[in-house]
Parts: structure tokens; C-alpha cells; sequence
């Protein structure tokens, strides 16, 4: 009898043993275990919300993981800065196909773009969105005449003198720039939207973005005193139609004094 109760009591202690070596290996676990910090877990949640928004409203065009189809490009690898500069100009989601997708009312808030911003960040390495400290400066008027000898040399060929801009190959154009955020010029010049070349920072610093940016600015902010401006397309361009429009009217009007004189004889 001793033998037969002994032998039960052995039996019922093995869950209970195994009970407590679970409880004991969860405790350990969690003690040593490293915790996600608050920012790790807001991140992860944004990258989730993104993807849901993606899911419903690009992923028919650049595919289900990004990875492109005949409707739209691959985003994987473009970055967050890319994302930010076409949802937050209302460029994206496009609601048709366009010789080029032109700025529209954007249609989601900053911190929905934001997190389709961080969901495409994680399907690949690109240029994330600016700090303010990357394209703002209080600079000097010697920085702003720099800036606008940068933009002259390499931006005002497409976009104007003074950034109004102007007509491009294949029913494309460049864009004003003069209802352009800072933020969205410093990722248009990172990221190269459709027509645009990209800038790397080895091309173009910081710096040097924040001097072109300043030069548009405060040209943009100077008053017109000259009525017409003509699109703002340069010298060039305006002096081409002041000659035709004003040279050929003078000759139209000059024409018609010479034959009415004639008649009058």
C-alpha cells in the first residue's frame, strides 16, 4: 500500500514539476530578454498603418511588397523623402495616366504620408525626409547671390530665371517652384522626380540646397514693378516676345498708316 501511494504521489508531482520549470523559464526569459523601447514600438506601428494605407491606395499601381507592375515604378529603394515629395504635393495617388502627373489637393493628412513614408522606408535604403535644419538657414545676402549663381547654372535651363517654370520634350514641363515648400525643393533636387535629375549630397551639399532654396525665396518675395512678367522665363525668352509682339505690332500698325496714306491720294 505504502509502494502504491508513494507511486501516485510521484505521478501527480511531474505536471506540477513541469508547471514550474515553465514558470520559471518564462520569468528568465523576460528578465534577460531585451525590451522594445517606446520609439521602436511607434515605429513598427507606423510602418504598419503605412502599409495599410499602401495596401488601399498604391498598391494597385506599384504592386502589393512595391515592387512596381506596368502601371507604376518599383519604390523599393526611392526612400521616405520621395514619398513625402509626391503624396505631399498631391502628385500621388494619381488618378490617371499623364504625359506628367502635375501638384493637386493633397488628399492625406501629414501623419498618414508620414506613415506611408516609413513603410516604404523599410522596403529599402533611400533618402529620408529632411530635417528643417537641412534646407533652412538665416544666410546672408552673399550666401542668396550664391544660391541663385547655383540655380542659374544648373536648374534654370528647365525651370526659368526665377524658377516660374517652363515648357519640356514629349508634353512634359517643369514646374513653378514659386508655391513649393522648402522641404518639397530639397527632396525634388534629393530624389529626382520624373524629368528632374537627382542631386546627391556629393553633387550638391546641403549647404548649397539651402543657398538655392534661399535665392528663390527671396526673389519670389521681391515686388513686380514691371507689370507683365511673361512666366518669369528669363531675358531671353521675354526680349524674343517683346520683339515679335511689340517689333511686329509697330510693323502692323506702321503697315496699315502706309497703305491708308496711299489711298488718301
Amino acid at each position: 500500500m505504502k509502494f502504491l501511494t508513494s507511486l501516485r504521489r510521484r505521478s501527480a508531482a511531474r505536471p506540477v514539476l513541469l508547471l514550474l520549470t515553465l514558470v520559471v523559464l518564462a520569468l528568465s526569459y523576460s528578465v534577460v530578454s531585451p525590451q522594445r523601447s517606446s520609439a521602436e514600438t511607434e515605429t513598427t506601428q507606423q510602418v504598419e498603418q503605412g502599409k495599410a494605407i499602401f495596401d488601399q491606395n498604391c498598391s494597385s499601381c506599384h504592386g502589393l511588397n512595391g515592387e512596381g507592375t506596368t502601371a507604376g515604378p518599383t519604390l523599393i529603394g526611392v526612400g521616405a523623402a520621395s514619398v513625402d515629395f509626391q503624396m505631399g504635393t498631391g502628385r500621388m495617388p494619381a488618378a490617371r495616366g499623364e504625359a506628367q502627373i502635375p501638384a493637386r489637393e493633397v488628399q492625406f493628412t501629414q501623419d498618414q504620408i508620414e506613415s506611408v513614408a516609413a513603410y516604404v522606408a523599410s522596403l529599402g535604403a533611400g533618402p529620408a525626409i529632411p530635417e528643417e535644419s537641412q534646407y533652412t538657414a538665416d544666410l546672408s545676402e552673399e550666401d542668396i547671390a550664391r544660391g541663385g549663381a547655383l540655380f542659374r547654372a544648373n536648374c534654370s535651363a528647365c525651370h526659368g530665371i526665377t524658377g516660374g517654370g517652363g515648357a519640356m520634350p514629349e508634353g512634359k514641363y517643369a514646374p513653378s517652384l514659386r508655391d513649393t515648400s522648402a522641404v518639397h525643393i530639397y527632396e525634388a533636387m534629393r530624389t529626382g522626380p520624373q524629368m528632374m535629375p537627382t542631386f546627391s549630397k556629393d553633387v550638391m551639399t546641403d549647404e548649397s540646397v539651402t543657398e538655392i532654396i534661399a535665392y528663390l525665396e527671396e526673389v519670389n518675395s521681391q515686388p513686380n514693378y514691371g507689370g507683365l512678367t511673361m512666366g518669369d522665363a528669363g531675358p531671353v525668352s521675354e526680349g524674343f516676345w517683346i520683339f515679335v509682339i511689340g517689333i511686329g505690332g509697330l510693323a502692323v500698325v506702321a503697315t496699315w498708316i502706309a497703305k491708308k496714306g496711299a489711298r488718301a491720294r
